[in-house]
């Protein structure tokens, strides 16, 4: 009997920025965006709110219509699985490693009043299982997602 595995992510935070949508050399779109999620907690010892936000960063596939709907500050609801790849740093310094979201589904939530809104459904779906996906190209560096000054989750 095979051993079974599971490689699945489920994301609801805010568009740290506008999504980018960037295309291959054989012409497949890449839209690529980051999600901010945070988790609060009561501090034990002070009694003080804390909270935590964490950076994810998001690659969708086929679906360069949507990056104008993926908007900073945006809500998403985002399904998809983790693919972590190794490259090269510029500089020669070494192996580098990159963790990004590829999405199967991106769904928009809440709103914004200055927002287009989508036509119909207001998701995007890859039209793939997850094991079909399309894997990073092995000879560029990823994208550079980290959140500018002015990036806010919300």
């Amino acid at each position: 009997m095979a051993s079974r595995s599971v490689n699945k992510v489920i994301l609801v935070g805010n568009l740290g920025r506008n999504a980018e949508t960037q295309y291959t050399q054989g012409g497949v779109p890449r839209t690529t965006f980051s999600v901010a999620t945070s988790r609060r907690w009561k501090d034990q010892q002070t009694g003080e709110w804390k909270e935590e936000t964490e950076w994810h960063n998001v690659v969708l596939w086929r679906q360069e219509n949507i990056k104008d709907y993926l908007t900073k500050g945006r809500q998403v609801y985002v399904e998809g699985r983790l693919q972590t790849r190794a490259y090269e740093a510029k500089d020669g310094s070494g192996k580098r490693y990159s963790t990004v979201i590829v999405a199967d589904d991106v769904l928009l939530l809440g709103g914004r009043a200055d927002a287009p809104a989508p036509e119909e459904n207001q998701t995007a779906s890859s039209g793939r299982g997850p094991s079909r996906a399309a894997p990073l190209p092995e000879d560029e560096p990823p994208p550079d997602f980290g959140p500018g000054e002015d990036d806010i989750p919300f």
